[in-house]
């Protein structure tokens, strides 16, 4: 992770004074031997056109042993070669895993270093006197064309695992030609930084140099079998053509087009069939008025009921005479053959209502006694208010996958987020925001959260307490500040035009690591930036990782909850001012945002339900009241009778709860926010059904037989919509979505409890308030009893038919009645019907988080400002169940992506599927720590895995104890306490280039601990640490090891259901190819899981309603 240095001949485009041109001749040297060192100890080479010299055998022995094709004479000395050994170790690690680039890699600059015909493809172009001694400064280094391009071929897709990114980023600052990556080899360094410590330029013309003979060695493809690459290093080679599976194509839909016209195959079905039923119907409905007409069809089929025969006397017209329809009315029309089922509603809701009419207070009392003793059980109520308990059940795909996931490697980290952007004035697009007075807010934003505090449970929480630590000493914050340290000096010092430079240069300058020593990708860390225009970003992306821990008693991560909910507060009320007087925009987001501000949003709602249900007392009281006359109104009005409807409504809801809560169903946000209104809604309607079912009754009757005889007339309908609504909520019961699931178990019991308390409780109330009124007794007031002369004019009041029920008889009635209105009405809501089927296929799966969320909550600017500015998407992890790493098992060649492993394997397929990100959502190569271990523990990889001569663990030379760090300086000087260290392995040690079970056993422990340098970039500490569960690993099976790579940028709902297909698609294809099991996960699968089979479920209970 650490910029790789060689120190090589150096170059420069232009001759010195007085520095003749050495003729080229085979056999000789350009340079030769050592005569100085830089003021940063970087050594410089001899000008010395001398012959080249014949090593001794040691010396030759070790030359073949780094540069295969040097052989006789040399153009360096030992400690020429000493130092270029040295310094080439430092890329083995990125390309060891693909020999033929790690061996193209290295013959480039053993050719240049020690070749004996060096003369021929180097001149020096430039020299420096330093200490009296005329050095190399510069150099050209003469190569063929050819040979450069399949040098850059052979090496341009290695991965470098460890960060989901190419080896070219690191060697060669993300070079896209040859001629990009040989310029980014030769650029000289300044002092103290990573480099070359002379110029060496790559002319593509020889112009006027005679005798030069441009290198043109050997170049082995990456496809060649001898040194062959994996598929994931070289997907161009021919083993990998067609070996791995097909892309996951999106499905596409069924389409017709005619002319210029095109449609979906079912939206063109559904039209076909329709315009098939319209004339259907039309021929039928012309069939049966001819038949009208003729009299054929009273002849043939006699009229079913008093309409028919109204319509047939008078030719399909209404008579004008409706003192028919007025008179049946009042009674309730009964069929000539009812049901059993009718029959018996019926018999029972006559008798109901005599003994409910009979012994009101009886009935009111027993059936309010049991929702009361219902709500006993709120004393257990509880609230969930996790998302993911919301969300998934705890048996579903996804929870058991997030369980594993949790308690085999480590919970996904908790994100606190800032997202600080620019403003887009007149129609203009968006400043940049990379500038002086904007890094410095943001240091100043920095401090200031670095320095708050909060209190749990009587101890200081900080962000220092709480954050993620790779390393185990910095956090792993990801902010542009990071390529200074996080240090305001450093920025003082260096200037922007560092952060600039780091932006290009972010994966090889060592002075742009981070406090945690890892390379900051600016594409996490900006947004709103054209294609890799960093500079022309318009936004700053910050991130605070947070640790993270399993949940099982709720106050798990009580601190992390504090801390965040403290720095909330910071940011709206110190942060955001700040962000504002500089003209920008702040938006903000912690890992508790999204469960306090629906907490928030239900704690306000209360006044809106409160609201709510006194607006419906009033409509009930006015409705379920006679017209209004002003003598009789205290007596007539029904506003108590409103109000214990409203308060039988309440008892249904409280019930419901009551009783889920008894049986240890927790209630959600949902349930006390949606319910009330639905119960509501449901019991408003019974009960003005019942209320004006009895005031139809003529007068005449006695209440017990008016209360009797409504119940006949509505009790049946009554029953069944209820029934229906009950069992409807009860279907939907079956969803395996909780939050779904426990609002329809809640609803339906709700509806039940409503419903019998309208047939009961509120029947009986209905019984009290008409005999309060026929007593003349003021309504709120029943002890007050006015005059008979008020009571006669409220029995004049009585009469006659509400305005509405007068348009629904003399309006709307009649014109339902035309055939021709009929024919229409149905042609219409039959083609509303076939719309809506067509339309509803165009429904995208999810739920908007700004849907769910307050409108005036801060999250609704922070998720728009996630959709327009990230540009990377959530990490994806590829979870292996029991991998067996023993030699006897396939497991290791089925998953890794080196040389040697299956072309078919896991990680090769994933590196295939991040070239297809539109299909796969898969944005990059998967990191692997399987990949960086065999890498680590490779005997070529030699300043990597090394032993003390007692067995113990030796570090790479440039980490303690091996060297001593220099105060001031930072540069570390060797301290002799590792000469003795060798390679844990050689080459003969290994099987086939992989180690035993007792190697890999062995040495699995020293990689996990390694810490990443420049000497070897491969060390698992950090990048690892959460990737693989030990426990028991001793027998050779590795429970959970997990690869991590990323999605593509998610900005849609669909995007994220879509993304979670490709990835459990692919992984079953795996499973299925490897006989392994691998499931993927990423953290957002547990809140979208069931919009998978979201349709399925929707035919299922639309299918088992209609049942």
């Amino acid at each position: 992770m650490m910029q790789l240095f060689f120190l090589v001949p150096p170059t420069s485009a232009q001759q010195s004074n007085g520095t003749s041109r050495v003729v080229p001749t085979e056999g000789y040297c350009s340079m030769y031997g050592i005569c100085a060192h830089r003021s940063d100890g970087k050594v410089l080479n001899c000008r010395n056109a001398t012959k080249a010299v014949k090593p001794d055998t040691l010396f030759s022995t070790r030359i073949q042993s780094l540069c295969p094709t040097i052989t006789g004479d040399v153009c360096c000395t030992v400690d020429q070669f000493d130092t270029l050994h040295q310094q080439v170790q430092q890329a083995i690690p990125f390309l060891v895993g693909c020999p033929a680039c790690l061996r193209n890699f290295l013959n480039l600059f053993c050719e240049m270093s020690c070749s004996p015909n060096q003369s021929l493809f180097i001149n020096v172009t430039s020299v420096k006197q330093v200490n009296n001694t005329m050095t190399v400064n510069g150099i050209d280094y003469y190569v063929t064309s050819n040979y450069g391009e399949e040098l850059y071929n052979s090496c341009k897709d290695v991965k470098f695992g460890t960060l989901n990114t190419r080896a070219m980023d690191f060697l060669g600052g993300g070079a896209k030609t040859y001629k990009e990556w040989l310029a980014f080899l030769g650029r000289q360094a300044n002092p103290n930084q990573f480099g070359s410590p002379y110029l060496i330029t790559f002319p593509s013309d020889i112009g006027g140099s005679s005798g030069v003979k441009p290198l043109n060695t050997t170049i082995y493809s990456c496809g060649d079998p001898s040194l062959g690459c994996s598929c994931g290093d070289c997907p161009s080679s021919s083993v990998c053509t067609g070996s791995l599976i097909p892309l996951l194509n999106k499905e596409t839909s069924c389409s017709i087009k005619m002319g210029s016209l095109k449609a979906k195959c079912l939206d063109f079905s559904l039209v076909v069939v329709y315009l098939v039923l319209l004339c259907m119907f039309l021929l039928w409905a012309f069939l049966y008025i001819t038949q009208e007409r003729t009299g054929i069809s009273s002849q043939t089929k006699p009229p079913k009921n008093a309409e028919d025969m109204f319509q047939s006397s008078n030719n399909g017209k209404v008579p004008d005479n409706s003192k028919q329809m007025s008179e049946a009315s009042l009674f309730p029309v009964q069929s000539a053959h009812p049901s059993v089922i009718q029959t018996y509603m019926s018999t029972f809701f006559r008798k109901h209502g005599v003994f409910v009419t009979k012994h009101p207070l009886l009935v009111l009392s027993v059936s309010l006694l049991v929702p009361t003793l219902l709500c006993v059980g709120l004393i257990r109520f509880k609230v969930e208010t996790r998302p993911e308990k919301l969300w998934v059940s705890s048996g579903s795909r996804a929870a058991d996958e997030k369980q594993y996931f949790d308690s085999h490697l480590a919970p996904f980290y908790r994100i606190e987020q800032l997202v600080l952007a620019t403003s887009a004035f007149g129609g203009s697009e968006a400043p940049a925001i990379v500038n002086d007075n904007n890094m410095k807010l943001l240091f100043q934003i920095q401090k200031k959260i670095d320095d708050l505090r909060t209190n749990y449970s009587g101890s200081t929480v900080s962000l220092a307490d709480i954050c993620l630590k790779p390393l185990g000493t910095d956090c792993a914050t990801q902010s542009i500040l990071q390529y200074f340290q996080l240090d305001t000096k450093k920025y003082d010092d260096l200037s922007i035009d560092h952060a600039k430079f780091c932006f290009q240069h972010y994966t090889s300058e060592e002075k742009c690591l981070s406090t945690f020593q890892s390379p900051i990708d600016p594409s996490t860390v900006l947004g709103g930036f054209p294609g890799n225009n960093f500079t022309e970003a318009s936004a700053f992306v910050i991130t605070y990782p947070v640790n993270n821990k399993v949940e099982t008693t709720g106050q798990e991560n009580g601190k992390s909850v504090a801390w965040e909910r403290a720095y909330i507060n910071l940011v709206k009320d110190e942060i955001l001012p700040m962000v504002l007087a500089h003209n920008l925009t702040l938006s903000f987001s912690s890992e508790s945002s999204i469960q306090d501000e629906l907490n928030r949003e239900s704690t306000a709602d209360v006044i809106t339900v409160v609201i709510s249900y006194i607006v419906m007392f009033a409509y009930i009281s006015f409705t379920l009241g006679d017209r209004p006359h002003l003598l009789s109104l205290f007596v007539s009005s029904k506003v108590l009778l409103g109000l214990s409807g409203v308060v039988l409504v309440m008892l249904s809801v409280l019930g419901s709860m009551g009783f889920f809560s008894a049986i240890g169903v927790k209630s959600t946000l949902i349930i006390m926010e949606v319910i009330p209104f639905l119960v509501l809604a449901v019991g408003v309607d019974n009960m003005c059904i019942l209320v004006h079912a009895v005031k139809r009754q003529p007068d005449g009757l006695d209440l017990e037989e008016r209360v009797s005889t409504a119940l006949v007339e509505v009790g049946p309908s009554i029953t069944l919509a209820s029934l229906a609504e009950v069992l409807a909520f009860a279907v939907s019961a079956i969803n395996p979505m909780p939050a779904t699931r426990v609002f329809s178990m809640f609803a339906a019991l709700a509806v039940l409890l409503d419903f019998l308390l309208q047939v009961s409780a509120f029947v009986a109330l209905i019984v009290l308030d008409f005999k309060r009124a026929q007593d003349g007794r003021i309504d709120c007031v029943p002890c007050v009893r006015l005059k008979s002369s008020t009571i006669a004019s409220d029995d004049r009041g009585h009469q006659g038919l509400s305005v509405l029920a007068r348009y629904m008889k003399d309006v709307h009635g009649p014109i339902l009645g035309y055939q021709a209105v009929k024919f229409i009405v149905i042609a219409v809501f039959v083609g509303f019907s076939f719309a809506s089927i067509a339309l509803s296929t165009r429904l995208q799966p999810g739920l908007e988080q700004q849907t769910v969320l307050p409108r005036d909550s801060y999250l609704q600017d922070y998720f728009d400002d996630l959709a327009t500015y990230m540009k990377v998407g959530p990490p994806l992890y590829f979870v292996v169940k029991n991998f067996n790493y023993s030699s006897a098992s396939e497991h290791t060649n089925q998953i890794c992506s080196i040389n040697q492993c299956n072309s078919n394997s896991l990680l090769n397929e994933i590196a295939k599927q991040s070239l297809s990100p539109e299909t796969s959502y898969i944005a990059k190569p998967a990191a692997s720590w399987l990949d960086d271990f065999l890498i680590w523990m490779s005997p070529e990889a030699f300043g990597c895995c090394r032993k003390f001569v007692d067995g113990r663990y030796c570090p790479p030379d440039d980490q303690p104890p091996c060297c001593q760090h220099v105060q001031d300086s930072g540069s570390c000087s060797a301290s002799g306490a590792c000469n003795n260290c060798t390679t844990c392995f050689v080459q003969s040690d290994l099987h086939n280039g992989r180690p035993s079970t007792t190697q890999f056993k062995e040495k699995l422990p020293w990689f996990l601990d390694a810490l990443p340098s420049s000497d070897c970039s491969k060390g698992g500490k950090g990048a690892y640490s959460t990737s693989l569960d030990l426990s028991g690993y001793q027998s050779g099976i590795i429970q959970a090891s997990a690869f991590r790579t990323y999605h593509t940028p998610l900005n849609k709902q669909s995007d994220y259901v879509e993304s979670m297909r490709a990835a459990r698609d692919f992984s079953s294809k795996m499973s299925k190819d490897l006989q392994m099991q691998i499931f993927p996960y990423s953290v957002f699968y547990v809140f979208f899981e069931q919009y998978l089979g979201v349709w399925k479920m929707a035919i299922m209970n639309i299918c088992v309603c209609l049942g």
